[in-house]
């Protein structure tokens, strides 16, 4: 019996192997998610208003990273 060979596929920008198992494709949060992390964030700030859509929208960019954890 011949020993296994498996080949390693180089995606053509980064030629880095591709592993479809990867975690690299970003993530589609909940809003709940993202309101979460967006009251979190006002939090920080010592609850000041007028910057509810800087929060909102940092939250999902944050949660959107390829590797981010659910929170």
């Amino acid at each position: 019996m011949s020993p296994k060979v498996t080949r390693k596929i180089a995606t053509p920008k980064t030629g880095r192997p591709f592993n479809p198992a990867a975690k690299s494709a970003p993530r589609h949060p909940t809003n709940d998610e993202i309101a979460r992390l967006a009251y979190q964030r006002y939090e920080q700030r010592g609850r000041v208003d007028g910057s509810d859509l800087d929060d909102w929208l940092s939250a999902e960019a944050a949660l959107q990273r390829p590797g981010a954890t659910k929170r």
